[in-house]
């Protein structure tokens, strides 16, 4: 009776491991379910329509429309936190920059809400890719 306990228990234990790998190869890290591409919908009327583009390794690419932007990003939970975030200053006529002033943003399925350094909601993105 012993040695079936003993085996019923390793077999156990071999079983939970791999379920435990199993089920992390199949969870996705939090920052994949930011990563993509994020855009403005319906698009301006002039200029390139306002995107971020979110890699899974934390870089932060895009335009308003006009100006490049590049940085970075964290996220946790549904908060992104953008970082080091650069960009040119292009005069560019009819362009809402309203993107140059991202600070934070939050992400309610598959809308990228942006909010300014002081909180205040100044646009939304739409994930495309």
């Amino acid at each position: 009776m012993r040695i079936r306990t003993t085996r019923l228990a390793a077999t156990m234990a071999a079983l939970g491991a791999v379920a435990a790998f199993a089920l992390a190869g199949c969870s996705a890290p939090a920052t994949s379910s930011v990563a993509g591409t994020w855009q403005e919908h319906p698009a301006p009327e002039a200029g390139e329509v306002p995107e971020l583009v979110l890699t899974a390794n934390g870089e932060l690419s895009g335009t308003d429309g006009c100006n490049s932007l590049a940085g970075g990003w964290t996220s946790s939970g549904s908060t992104v936190t953008f970082s080091d975030v650069a960009a040119t200053l292009m005069a560019c006529e009819g362009v809402d920059e309203w993107l140059l002033d991202l600070s934070t943003g939050t992400i309610s399925g598959d809308t990228l809400t942006i909010l300014d350094a002081g909180g205040a909601v100044i646009g939304e993105l739409h994930r495309v890719a």
